[in-house]
């Protein structure tokens, strides 16, 4: 399990699957591969197919399209009747739920894997001590699994899954049962066990920070499909529609209509006597239509004196919330009203008026209809 990523052919492929309930369509037509060493993640909200699409990797459901390959070798094919059962796939599985067996020790736990695989007791104790050293469980090998923590729990079901050197390791909302420091740990720890051992990992979460975090690539999915896959930059700094800046971050939203364009850039009209020009050559960006802009918080400043190259926009504070290391601002802005966060220290009150500075080249234009 060295293996750098993208040093080998796919681990993975995955090919136009497809899976209903009745007639709700939990998985459409998705293809996506897992080199070597890689670790993907497939983000969304719940209801969105993650979870199932993870399942029909590892032989726990059976998808009514399409095609799984593992280690080229192939694992589903509806098209050739081919279904191989999940305990001959060689992958290693660990769910949002503990799953240990409360009537084993750890070390029982950690080696179940080995026992049905007809290993001799030396040749495990020596692999059971390996893995469990890795996970950082040297110490509780004899205890009973449920006097654990969740978090050593949770190590438990990572090192049971890791115990045999599966091809492919599947997690699905690993940490979910976890409090935040714990998460936090645990995700730095399993981001130095990946590095260490390059694993090739399918990663399931809907929380964006793992998954921004953990991934070399992220597919963000809504209604079954995978709506963009790419590293976490291209994600985060250019995302494909509305949907995915919405949910990957947070962001600032202007509603207007375009009232002018050139070749190069378009004039929207936000309302209240504001109006603001952009870089754009999207020619369905026509005069009057709706838009949405959008630009992240961290792309604005509170600020009076614009450059030249900046634009700027007047907003009143609603209200002011201190949070200790922050305090965040409602803005009632034209186009509609925003939250932007500012250092303790700034000196704000309810009603005041201030100007956001804003990026041209980080702010996005949609359509309406993409909103």
């Amino acid at each position: 399990m060295t293996d750098a990523p993208g040093s080998m052919g796919p681990v993975l492929s995955v090919r136009r699957v497809t899976k209903r309930y009745g007639d709700a369509l939990a998985v459409d037509d998705i293809s996506f591969d897992i080199d070597a060493g890689e670790v993907l993640t497939l983000l969304g909200r719940s209801g969105c197919g993650k979870s199932t699409t993870l399942r029909i990797v590892a032989g726990l459901e059976h998808p009514d399209s399409g095609s799984v390959h593992l280690r080229g070798k192939v694992v589903v094919s509806t098209a050739d009747g081919i279904f191989v059962a999940a305990d001959k796939r060689n992958i290693g599985l660990v769910f949002q739920s503990y799953a240990v067996w409360p009537h084993m020790t750890v070390e029982q736990n950690i080696g179940y894997p080995l026992k049905i695989r007809g290993w001799g007791r030396n040749e495990s104790r020596a692999r059971i001590e390996e893995v469990a050293d890795m996970v950082g469980l040297s110490a509780f090998l004899d205890r009973q699994a449920t006097q654990l923590s969740g978090g050593q729990q949770q190590r438990v079901a990572l090192a049971r899954a890791l115990i045999h050197e599966p091809d492919l390791l599947l997690l699905d909302e690993p940490f979910s049962n976890l409090d935040t420091e714990l998460r936090s740990e645990l995700r730095f720890q399993m981001k130095h066990l990946q590095d260490r051992l390059g694993m090739s990992v399918l990663y399931v979460t809907h929380d964006q920070i793992e998954a921004m975090d953990l991934s070399h690539r992220v597919a963000v999915m809504y209604e079954g499909q995978i709506q963009q896959l790419g590293t976490p930059r291209d994600i985060y700094e250019t995302p494909a529609n509305f949907f995915i800046q919405r949910f990957v971050g947070k962001i600032l939203t202007f509603d207007g209509t375009v009232a002018a364009r050139d070749e190069s850039a378009v004039t929207v009209d936000l309302g209240e006597g504001v109006a603001i020009s952009l870089p754009s050559e999207d020619r369905e960006l026509a005069v009057g239509v709706t838009v949405r802009l959008t630009t992240r918080p961290e792309d604005v400043r509170l600020g009076s004196d614009p450059g030249t190259a900046e634009l700027a926009i007047p907003a009143r504070i609603g209200e002011v919330s201190y949070l200790g290391h922050q305090q965040d601002c409602k803005l009632l802005c034209p186009g509609g009203e925003n939250t932007l966060s500012a250092p303790k220290a700034t000196e704000l009150s309810p009603n005041d008026t201030v100007t956001l500075v804003l990026d041209p080249a980080k702010v996005r234009i949609w359509p309406w209809r993409s909103a």
